[in-house]
């Protein structure tokens, strides 16, 4: 670290002494009334510096409540660890350092070349899914910000019934569709411009932006987590990649012994108890119940597609162009003394009217195929959590549920086996 902290610093001589030495290649002009040319004043760009030590710090953390929770088993440390995220990540980097928002910057890379995609957006739209492939939901338990501020107002938390958990739980795939949507077609990025607590953290936030991120915060008291369960669409992904896990967090550091200690330890309901034999139903019956879910999903999808879709011009307004295009064809000089900003701007461009309304018309179409995606995706996703709900799993003790289970350590301590 020190030999490339050398290599830059003279990097930078070395500039700066090219800058003067064949900066000036023709003289300044000289006045005879007396002018003075005034002083140039050079913006200096951002040290790459300080992104290559945002990377470390997070890798860093990322790293050690990994090593945390998997090797020490300390709620104590996570607890820690989650107020430096807190203060670090969010409040003095104001929540830039954002997994959650990174996977527009990676959608937006792979639907517009032209798109130059920053290297830290990539490694934080990577590193958490790698870690959550290995060893679960780490960086939820208290690297990112947003759950960490959550985390830590958890103080009542209630149990909410299942079936409420699994309609709860279609929001943040319909909300992934949609921030996937809005950055392919270069429109928005959803995710950033309405994360609730980025007012806070950057103390700068709208009256509705802190009104929510406020209710949030204060239903957070008793329903754990809301955000992260109920909205997040990074969590999409960071479930589906954590039921794969290698090496996940266990209640127990060795057999459960079934003494239920840790029944109503986790705040996510992310403990799968003990089902019996009894509860066991008929194989036949089950495969019934398959047969008609693997029939009635392909309607669910269609159904659900058809619908998304239907509202697939109200998306599209959100983008600039699409909007444009409509006042520029809604405009009539005769009524309208002062023109909008946007169509002076336009105007003077010189761009011809009908490129503009020729590219409005393919955001539309790009909005329109897209809604029927994201329909169709949220109808798959519906019908496969109805087969869930039919399949049986038997268990003869209390194990975490991979996918829901933000690897908080909240439940060791519950459990007296060590």
């Amino acid at each position: 670290m020190k030999n490339r902290s050398f290599k830059v610093i003279l990097l930078l001589v070395i500039s700066l002494v090219a800058i003067n030495l064949f900066g000036q290649r023709f003289p300044a002009p000289e006045f005879e009334t007396g002018y003075e040319v005034p002083e140039t004043q050079i913006a200096l760009a951002k040290p790459i510096f300080y992104e290559i030590l945002d990377i470390i710090i997070f890798l860093a953390t990322l790293t050690l409540i990994t090593w945390v929770i998997i090797k020490k088993r300390s709620r104590r440390a996570v607890f820690w660890i989650s107020i430096f995220s807190l203060l670090y990540f969010g409040f003095y980097r104001k929540g830039c350092i954002c997994p959650v928002g990174s996977l527009q910057n990676v959608t937006m890379a792979i639907f517009n070349p032209e798109y130059n995609i920053p290297l830290t957006a990539i490694i934080f739209f990577i590193a958490p899914l790698g870690y959550t492939l290995f060893f679960g939901r780490t960086f939820c338990a208290g690297v990112c910000p947003l759950g960490a501020i959550q985390d830590l107002v958890a103080l009542r938390p209630v149990s909410l019934k299942r079936w409420l958990r699994y309609l709860l739980g279609l929001i943040p795939f319909l909300y992934l569709g949609l921030a996937l949507l809005f950055a392919a077609t270069g429109t928005d990025f959803i995710v950033c411009r309405y994360d609730p607590f980025v007012g806070f953290f950057r103390r700068n936030g709208t009256f509705m932006m802190l009104s929510v991120g406020g209710l949030l915060l204060l239903a957070g008291v008793f329903i754990a987590r809301p955000y992260c369960r109920f909205l997040c669409p990074y969590g999409v992904l960071l479930n589906l990649v954590s039921r794969f896990s290698w090496k996940h967090l266990s209640i127990a550091n060795g057999s459960c012994t079934n003494c239920k200690l840790c029944e109503n330890a986790c705040p996510y309901d992310a403990i799968d108890k003990p089902t019996g034999l009894e509860v066991k139903s008929d194989n036949r019956e089950l495969v019934k119940k398959l047969m008609v879910y693997g029939f009635i999903t392909p309607l669910l999808m269609v159904l659900t597609g058809w619908t998304v879709s239907k509202y697939h011009e109200d998306f599209a307004h959100v983008n600039f162009k699409v909007r444009l295009a409509k006042q520029m064809m809604t405009l009539d000089d005769s009524q309208i003394t002062e023109l909008p900003e946007e169509v002076t701007t336009f105007q003077a461009s010189g761009t011809p009217i009908e490129e503009l309304y020729k590219e409005a018309a393919s955001i539309v179409h790009d909005f329109h195929v897209g809604s029927w995606i994201i329909g169709g995706f949220i109808g798959l996703v519906l019908g496969l959590t109805l087969s869930k709900l039919t399949i049986y799993q038997y268990r003869d003790e209390y194990l975490t549920n991979k996918g829901n289970c933000y690897s908080c350590a909240r439940c060791i301590d519950y459990c007296p086996v060590k």
